[in-house]
C-alpha cells in the first residue's frame, strides 16, 4: 500500500522536478559562468531566481487573493447580521451566507491559493536539495548525477546548501541556518500583520473572521519557526525570498489600491490631496463630498409654503 502511494506521489512530483530543475539550471548556467559552476553563490542565486520566477507566475492568483480577502473583510458586517438573524437555523444561515458570497463575488478559499500552489513546488525543491546530497546518483528532472553532486556539495558562507540546523554540528552553519529561520519567521509575521493593520476596516477587526486572522498571525510564524530547523539552507533561502516578495507586492497593492474605510485608504487620500494641492487643482474627492453635502442640506431644508393673504389685502388688489 505504501509503495502504491509512493508511486502516485512520484507521478505527481515528476513534472514539478522537470519544471523546477529547468528554471534552476537556466539561472545556474548564467550565474555559473560568473561565479563558477560549483560555487555556492551561483546555486543560491539560482534558487532566488527560481523563487522570483515562481512568484511572478503566481501574480494573477495573488490579485484574486487580494480581491477575495478584501471582499471578505468588507462583507463581515453583513455576515454578522446574517448570524444574528439566522443563528437558530444553521442550514438557512449557510444558504444565505453562500448567497452573500456569490453576490459579492467572494471566494473564501481564494486567499489560500498562492500558499497551496506553492507547497508542491516547495516540496519538490526540498526533495531536489535533500536527495542531491543523499542520493546524487539518482537523477530527478534535468538534474544529472554530476549536477546533483555540485548542488549537494555547494557551500555558501561555509554552509552546504543541503545542510539543516539539525544535521550539522558546525556552529557557523547553525548560526546561518538559525538566522534564515528567524528571517523566514519574521517576514511571515510582518506580511500578515501588514494586511491586518493597514488594509482592514475597523468593523472587520471583530468577529470570527478577524479572530481567525489574528490566530494565523501568530500560529503561522510558529509553524515555520519549528519546521524551519529541519529545512535545508537552500529551502530557507527560497521561502525567505518568497516572503520578501509577498511583502513588497502586498505593500504596492495596499498603497495604490486599498480597501475602502481602512487606514491605508485614508493615507492614500491624504497623499492624493497633497498632490492636488501641489498642482493647484481641487481634490476630486473633496469636490464630490462638498456637492453631496450641499444636496443633502437642500433636501433637509423645509419647503416654504405660500402664505395666505387676508381678504382685505386681496380686495385691495382687485
Amino acid at each position: 500500500m505504501l509503495d502504491f502511494f509512493g508511486d502516485i506521489g512520484g507521478l505527481i512530483m515528476a513534472p514539478l522536478y522537470y519544471v523546477i530543475s529547468a528554471v534552476l539550471l537556466g539561472f545556474h548556467k548564467v550565474l555559473g559562468s560568473i561565479f563558477g559552476a560549483e560555487s555556492g553563490a551561483a546555486w543560491v542565486l539560482s534558487i532566488i531566481g527560481l523563487t522570483l520566477v515562481i512568484r511572478a507566475a503566481l501574480i494573477p492568483l495573488f490579485v484574486k487573493q487580494i480581491k477575495s480577502s478584501r471582499n471578505m473583510q468588507l462583507i463581515q458586517p453583513k455576515v454578522r447580521e446574517l448570524q444574528t438573524k439566522y443563528g437558530h437555523d444553521r442550514e438557512k444561515l449557510a444558504q444565505e451566507t453562500m448567497k452573500l458570497y456569490r453576490e459579492s463575488g467572494t471566494n473564501p478559499f481564494a486567499s489560500c491559493l498562492p500558499i497551496l500552489l506553492q507547497m508542491p513546488i516547495f516540496l519538490a525543491l526540498f526533495r531536489l536539495i535533500d536527495q542531491a546530497a543523499k542520493n546524487p546518483d539518482r537523477e530527478r528532472g534535468l538534474m544529472t548525477e554530476e549536477l546533483n553532486r555540485q548542488f549537494g556539495e555547494a557551500t555558501f558562507l561555509s554552509a552546504k546548501i543541503s545542510d539543516t540546523f539539525l544535521s550539522t554540528d558546525l556552529i557557523s552553519v547553525r548560526v546561518l541556518a538559525l538566522l534564515l529561520v528567524v528571517a523566514m519567521t519574521i517576514t511571515t509575521f510582518l506580511t500578515q500583520r501588514q494586511l491586518m493593520s493597514k488594509n482592514m476596516p475597523a468593523d472587520a477587526l471583530s468577529g470570527p473572521y478577524a479572530q481567525q486572522q489574528k490566530m494565523l498571525l501568530y500560529i503561522l510564524p510558529l509553524v515555520f519557526a519549528v519546521g524551519g530547523i529541519a529545512f535545508p539552507v537552500g529551502v530557507l533561502f527560497y521561502w525567505t525570498t518568497s516572503n520578501l516578495w509577498t511583502m513588497g507586492q502586498q505593500f504596492y497593492v495596499i498603497r495604490n489600491n486599498p480597501a475602502p474605510g481602512t487606514p491605508a485608504a485614508k493615507a492614500k487620500e491624504e497623499r492624493d490631496r497633497a498632490k492636488a494641492a501641489k498642482k493647484g487643482v481641487p481634490f476630486e474627492a473633496d469636490v464630490v463630498r462638498e456637492e453631496e453635502t450641499k444636496e443633502a442640506e437642500a433636501k433637509r431644508q423645509p419647503r416654504v409654503q405660500p402664505q395666505r393673504k387676508p381678504r382685505s389685502q386681496r380686495n385691495k388688489k382687485n
